[in-house]
This record gives C-alpha cells, structure tokens and sequence, in this order.
C-alpha cells in the first residue's frame, strides 16, 4: 500500500515480517492479549510463542504496521483457513491483528488494506473470526461491514500451531468484495 497513507496525522507503512522480525511481531501481539486479558477476554494466549507466528512468516503471510517510524501494528493475511473448510468461495483470511495501545484505531486502516490486498488478488471476500464471546469485537466487525457467518468450534487457542485444549466458539465474519480482478 502507499506511503500517502495517513493516520493520526503521521504516514503508515507495511512491511514484510522477516525472521528477523519475530520479536517486533511478538511485542505488538503480547501487549494486544495483556489487553484483552486484563478486560476478561479470553481470545488469545497470555504470551505468543515464536513458533505460533514462525511458519505465517516465513511464508511471507505476516506485516508490520508502522506509524511513522514506530511498529504500531501486526497481521497475518494468508489464502486458506480450515475454520471455513466447510465455506465454499475464495477468500483472504485476516489473522492476529493487532495494535500496539498507542495506536488504538490503526485496525481500521489495517482492514481496509488487507481487503485491498484480497481485492487486487481476485478473491471473493475477505474473511476472519474471532472468539464468539467478544461481543464488541464481533460488533466492530459488524459495523465495518463484515457479515456474520456462523459459528463453529476450534480446539485450542486461537493463533496456535496445533490444534488442541479445550473448545472455543469461534463467530466467523466476511466481507464480499464485489469487482475484485486477478
């Protein structure tokens, strides 16, 4: 995405998550689940591990969001999610956005690159999910225009590599992208 983006007065730029990156990404989502941790939500690990976010990286599927100068921001967008295995379509998938406290507001932004990612990549929507149980963010989503697609079950923590521990509800949310080209 362009340079001349701005948010909060100052330009925002992605950029690929290299291996060398990995503690950068950590951070920004370490301090995310402390939030939400320390509001009752329990979507996320207290700490992520380097192996949760290493293969998503190497793959070339994770961003840094900077403000400025300053890592401000993470996401994965990637091409395939076994939670929508039983969703016909194409479709990117947004996982691990996060933002530093600072920039509370940037998710918007991040969102609305992503989408133009899915968009110039020819998919038909853009897709993600959270916990069923994260009432607001589930209504954030909402209000972005995403639609409420279900829930389903996933074994474990979300955002981790193996698929087990206990059960959670996962709210899963699209957002057509009509005119979307290859």
């Amino acid at each position: 995405m362009s340079s001349s983006i701005e948010w909060a007065g100052d330009p925002v730029s992605f950029r690929p998550a290299g291996g060398e990156h990995t503690e950068e990404v950590l951070g920004v989502l370490d301090e995310a689940a402390g939030w939400l941790g320390g509001r009752g939500i329990r979507q996320w690990p207290v700490s992520f591990s380097p192996a949760w976010v290493a293969g998503a990286i190497e793959r070339g599927e994770t961003w840094l969001v900077d403000v400025g100068d300053k890592p401000s921001g993470t996401v994965t967008l990637d091409w395939a999610d076994a939670l929508w295995a039983d969703v016909g379509g194409t479709a990117g998938y947004v996982h691990r956005l996060a933002v530093r406290r600072r920039a509370r507001g940037l998710g918007g932004v991040i969102l609305d690159w992503a989408e133009d990612r899915a968009r110039r990549r020819g998919v038909d929507a853009l897709r993600l999910d959270c916990v069923a149980h994260n009432r607001s963010l589930r209504d954030y989503y909402e209000g972005r225009g995403f639609v409420h697609r279900g829930d389903a079950p996933w074994p474990g923590i979300p955002g981790q590599p193996k698929r087990e521990g206990p059960v959670l509800w996962m709210s899963r949310y699209e957002r057509p992208l009509a005119g979307s080209r290859t």
